[in-house]
């Protein structure tokens, strides 16, 4: 099977390095110091499980995982920890695999027969619980293989449309396979839900318009766009709008 070692202290990586050398059957593909060089590791090198630090400057190792999940066919993933009690307690209660640093060979070893995928709904779950930052600061899209990152700062709007999501952000648009409930509450009060099927970011709501019909629409800043707010939104949409809330 093929690993790959992210963790942004170098001994730490060493120290997998050497005890996965003396493990039989897992090959080691390459290793990553940050988050971001995580994901791009796992679009060029496609392992089969990653070991992946919890705590890390930047994306955070659960924020990685979140990440690694929208690739088409993700590797499974087990936590490296140095002893945390939140963490610990978190990873037990939603069965996710983890290690405590410092790693031992068996427990290493024992962690790879068992690894598995991990959901993102578990891995907030574990976040929350670990007290750990799970909103993310970028939106992960995939392109062929390779992991894109866009801010969440840079975003105008998500649209649903049956199984994808639309990302409208400051360089375009792009796709990902995310649920609209599930961003409306990652990122509220950030973001207004406007309609069923449309989340949009308030700082780019330039104008709310109402039309002969009496149907509200919004103007998106920037880019021009004008999207529909549904009756059952456009009360809550004003007196946000109002400062009412």
């Amino acid at each position: 099977m093929r690993v790959l070692i992210v963790d942004d202290e170098p001994p730490a990586r060493e120290r997998l390095r050497r005890l996965l050398d003396e493990i039989e059957d897992y090959e080691i593909v390459g290793e990553a110091g940050d988050g971001q060089e995580a994901l791009d590791r796992c679009g060029e090198l496609q392992p089969d499980v990653v070991l992946l630090d919890v705590r890390m400057p930047g994306l955070s190792g659960i924020q990685v995982a979140r990440h690694i999940d929208t690739l088409e066919d993700p590797p499974a993933v087990i936590f490296t920890t140095a002893y945390d009690q939140y963490a610990v307690d978190a990873f037990e209660t939603e069965a996710v695999g983890y290690l405590l640093k410092p790693v031992r060979k068996e427990k290493l070893a024992h962690a790879l027969r068992h690894a598995s995928r991990v959901s993102p709904s578990r891995l907030v779950k574990v976040a929350q619980a670990a007290r750990i930052e799970h909103r993310r600061e970028q939106i992960c899209a995939r392109h062929g293989e390779q992991l894109r990152l866009i801010p969440v700062d840079d975003i105008r709007y998500f649209l649903a449309d049956q199984k994808y999501v639309t990302v409208k952000h400051q360089h375009g648009e792009c796709l990902i396979d995310e649920s609209l409930k599930a961003l409306a509450e990652e990122f509220s009060p950030d973001f207004v839900r406007i309609h069923r099927n449309a989340l949009i970011a308030e700082k780019y709501i330039s104008a709310v318009e109402r039309t002969d019909s009496g149907q509200y629409t919004v103007r998106v800043r920037d880019c021009g766009d004008v999207l529909e707010v549904s009756r059952r939104h456009s009360a809550a949409l004003l007196r946000r709008i109002r400062g009412e809330n």
